[in-house]
């Protein structure tokens, strides 16, 4: 009997292992491979040993989609969580209908990644888009958003800050577990709200701050369709949006040159894992877990 339950649990198991092989690890596998070679899709690759990632570091544009990408990551993360935080705070004090808005605030999350969001945005920051039209009530000329250097890659800032509901559930689902007696023992001893919240509800929250920073951390390295519909592909003006998977993509897809963007892939995947090796580490000096 245990050997037919192991045999049955094995073919029910089967079509996740052969995803897994044919769809995650091959794949990697491959591209790792291809990543020491010359291979550009349609002849043989051959193989040129570290000459991929050499070339890296001579590499211009390579270096000005990293700093792209880094700004990008940096200033949007904290502000979307924060954003997240803030709004979680406002309906954890009990809003009537909290179903209702739970749900229309998580729905950027689910759209924000989308091409029709996308769309929507280079049409909204255009220079005949609604922003330009509100900024023209009020008198104020606008600027053409999305392609000027200066403001194009904020555009994506916004757009990300604006796919704040996946983390605010998870922040409220975390304000729901604090126990409302250290809010009320603080606020006989005198704390006022901003006391309670950086005394209380943040050291408490820690874990869950720690958890949607990392998660959201990854997911802004690979940010790639935003980037790619509102610059047409080409990560304009002036590279002010060229995004490093963007770059990825036009050097395997464009160029055809797939050996050094598999050597980029595995570039990227070294950079999210030092980054969120460093977020664990870090996370010792302030994530309390309370045991």
């Amino acid at each position: 009997m245990r050997r037919r339950d192991g045999l049955a649990a094995y073919v029910f198991l089967a079509p996740w292992f052969v995803g897994l092989i044919a769809i995650t690890v091959g794949p990697i596998l491959a591209s790792l491979y291809y990543s020491f070679t010359d291979y550009s899709l349609i002849g043989d690759p051959e193989w040129v040993g570290l000459e991929n990632y050499v070339r890296m570091v001579g590499d211009e544009r390579l270096h000005t989609s990293l700093g792209v990408t880094f700004t990008y990551v940096f200033v949007s993360v904290p502000l979307q969580l924060a954003l997240a935080l803030a709004l979680a705070m406002v309906l954890d004090r009990g809003v009537r209908g909290l179903a209702f808005y739970r749900s229309v605030y998580y729905l950027p999350s689910l759209l924000g990644g989308s091409v029709a969001i996308a769309i929507l945005w280079r049409r909204v920051f255009g220079a005949d888009g609604l922003i330009n039209q509100v900024l023209a009530f009020f008198g104020i000329q606008g600027e053409g958003w999305v392609s000027h250097p200066d403001y194009a890659l904020g555009t994506l800032v916004i757009l990300n800050v604006w796919t704040f509901g996946a983390p605010m559930v998870i922040f409220l689902a975390g304000l729901r577990q604090i126990p409302v007696m250290y809010h009320e023992a603080a606020a006989v001893d005198g704390a006022g709200p901003v006391r309670r919240f950086f005394s209380i509800t943040v050291p408490l929250l820690t874990p869950i701050i720690f958890f949607n920073l990392v998660l959201q951390m990854i997911n802004a390295f690979q940010t790639f369709t935003q980037a790619f519909i509102v610059s047409g592909g080409t990560g304009g003006p002036s590279d002010a949006t060229m995004f490093y998977t963007l770059y990825l993509y036009q050097e395997g897809f464009g160029n055809f040159d797939m050996g050094y963007a598999s050597a980029m892939a595995w570039l990227l995947l070294a950079i999210i894992a030092g980054f969120t090796a460093v977020n664990f580490l870090a996370s010792k000096y302030w994530v309390f877990y309370g045991d």
